[in-house]
C-alpha cells in the first residue's frame, strides 16, 4: 500500500518522521447509468441550466452563492490569497484527556508508520500517550486542505484520526429530545437486565455489511440467470407504538435468555461461508466471461 502523505509529528522540540496510510478499506459497488434499449452508457454532461447547452471546461468558473441566484466568482488568485502552507507536519498544539472529547468529533482514521530514524521517538510518544490517557490535538494539511486531527496510541502503533471542527457540527439543541419523565424502578431494572443478558465481548469480525453481501448475490444471480424472475422481497417490519413498556421488556428478556440457553450451533457456514461462496462464484463467473471474450476475439 502506498503512503498518501509523508511528513513528521511535531510537539515541542520533538520531530518524528512518519508516513500516513489509510486505516479504512471500503469499496462501494459502482453502478452506471445505461440506456434501456441497448445498455449503452449515459455520460454525465456539463450542461448549463439556463439554455441546456454543454459547457467546455475552459468556460467554467467557481462561484459562491451569497444570495438566492446571486454569485460572486473566485479566481485562482483569490484562492491563493488564503492558501495554507503545506508544512508536511502534524503539528500537535495540545494534549487532552481522551474521555473529554466526544466521539462525534472523530471521523476518519489513518495509520502512522515511523520513517527511518524515527522509531525511538515514535515509541516514546506512543508510550507517553498510553500512560497519560491523553491524545494529541493537531493541525495538519493534506492535499491542500487543513484538518483538525488527533494523534492516538493504537495497539503497537500510533493513529492519526481526522476530526470535525466545532463549527461543522450541528448543535444537539436543534433536535427535539424527550421531555424529562419519571422512569419506573421496575422498568429500569428490567432494561438493565436486558442489557446485561445481551452483553458480549467486542468481536468486530462478526459484524458485516449484510446489504452489500445480499446485493452482490443478486448481481451474481442476474449474471448467471438474466431472465429469472426476482424473488419476492422480505416484508419490512413495521414500527409500533410501545404502550405497555413492561410487557415488551418481559418479552425481550425471555427471548434474550432463550437464545443464551439454546445450544450453540456448530461454527456453521452462514454469512462468512455465503460470502466466500459468493466470492468464488464471482471469480468463476469473471473467468468464464473472460474466456468467452477470448473465444469471440
Amino acid at each position: 500500500m502506498r503512503a498518501i502523505w509523508k511528513g513528521s509529528i511535531s510537539f515541542g522540540l520533538v520531530n518524528i518522521p512518519i508516513a500516513l496510510y489509510p486505516a479504512v478499506r471500503r469499496e462501494e459497488l459502482k453502478f452506471h447509468l445505461l440506456r434501456k434499449s441497448d445498455l449503452s452508457r449515459v455520460s454525465n454532461r456539463r450542461v448549463a441550466a439556463a439554455d441546456g447547452k454543454e459547457v467546455p471546461w475552459d468556460q467554467i468558473v467557481k462561484g459562491y452563492e451569497y444570495e438566492k441566484g446571486k454569485y460572486v466568482v473566485l479566481k485562482d488568485d483569490d484562492f491563493a490569497r488564503v492558501d495554507i502552507e503545506a508544512t508536511q507536519t502534524v503539528d500537535i498544539t495540545d494534549f487532552v484527556k481522551i474521555e473529554e472529547v466526544s466521539p462525534i468529533f472523530f471521523y476518519k482514521p489513518y495509520f502512522m508508520e515511523p520513517e527511518k530514524g524515527g522509531d525511538k521517538a515514535y515509541v516514546l510518544l506512543r508510550e507517553a500517550l498510553k500512560n497519560s490517557g491523553r491524545i494529541g490535538i493537531a493541525k495538519v494539511v493534506i492535499r491542500t486542505r487543513q484538518y483538525l486531527a488527533a494523534v492516538k496510541p493504537q495497539e503497537s502503533g500510533l493513529m492519526l484520526e481526522l476530526m470535525h471542527f466545532a463549527d461543522e457540527l450541528v448543535d444537539a439543541s436543534e433536535f427535539q429530545t424527550p421531555r424529562s419523565q419519571e422512569v419506573g424502578r421496575r422498568e429500569l431494572q428490567m432494561a438493565e437486565s436486558l442489557i446485561a443478558s445481551m452483553s458480549a465481548p467486542w468481536e468486530p469480525e462478526k459484524y458485516h455489511d449484510e446489504y452489500r453481501e445480499a446485493l452482490e448475490e443478486v448481481i451474481e444471480e442476474k449474471i448467471e440467470h438474466p431472465e429469472a424472475p426476482a424473488p419476492k422481497a422480505v416484508p419490512k417490519r413495521k414500527a409500533t407504538n410501545v404502550i405497555d413498556l413492561v410487557s415488551v421488556l418481559q418479552e425481550s428478556l425471555a427471548k434474550a435468555s432463550g437464545s443464551k440457553s439454546a445450544p450453540r450451533r456448530k461454527p456453521a457456514t452462514t454469512k462468512s461461508a455465503r460470502r466466500s461462496k459468493s466470492s468464488k462464484r464471482s471469480t468463476a463467473a469473471k473467468k468464464s466471461r473472460a474466456s468467452s471474450r477470448k473465444r469471440a476475439a
